[in-house]
């Protein structure tokens, strides 16, 4: 998450001081991504330098600041709502690099590395699950990072599933030499 954006939205229904922007950005995120006071000084700082935030300029200690949002802010903050992320390339994600390269480990049963991680997300979804479930009354933030997680592990789980099949029917295929190596970049147009 773009934690530079987060706070020029946070920003937008006011003034704000560091600390109480620190507090508002974990209540957006249903305290699932605790931020760093240090993180958010530095990166009002560079959202000050650039020109989207201003400061009351109140003594200083920037503690003592409070940051309001610029009317360029304002219009960076619209092209970041409105704007989908950037479709090129897959971003990287440390789980499919493992499998990927399983592949090439001599002696590594590829399936037993699936099988561990599937695993692992499985006990993932039931604690969210029970996180879903422990609360009646569900604040909307919180409630949406839930089933925002829980989405997302269910699309590792049925990844792991078919690169599991893809790994057990590539088993039962009989050797080949190695062919012209390809060099592939995947690129995804809108």
């Amino acid at each position: 998450m773009s934690v530079r954006h987060a706070l020029l939205a946070l920003l937008s229904g006011g003034p704000k001081y560091g600390m109480q922007l620190k507090e508002e950005y974990e209540g957006a995120t249903g305290d699932a991504w605790p931020l760093n006071v240090g993180q958010v000084y530095t990166t009002l700082r560079r959202l000050e330098r650039d020109g989207l935030v201003e400061s009351n300029d109140a003594g200083e200690d920037e503690r003592q600041r409070d940051y309001g949002i610029t009317a360029r802010g304002q219009t960076e903050l619209e092209n970041w709502l409105t704007t989908p992320p950037d479709p090129g390339s897959p971003p990287r994600d440390e789980l499919t690099t493992k499998v990927l390269v399983a592949l090439r480990v001599p002696g590594v049963d590829v399936h037993d590395v699936i099988q561990a991680h599937r695993r692992q997300i499985v006990e993932l979804m039931q604690q969210w699950t029970g996180f879903k479930q422990e609360e009646a009354e569900l604040d909307l933030p919180f409630a949406l990072m839930v089933e925002a997680e829980l989405a997302r592990l269910q699309a590792v789980v049925k990844w792991l599933d078919v690169a599991d099949r893809h790994v057990k029917r590539a088993a039962k295929k009989p050797a080949q030499a190695p062919g012209p190596k390809l060099r592939r970049r995947v690129v995804v147009r809108s």
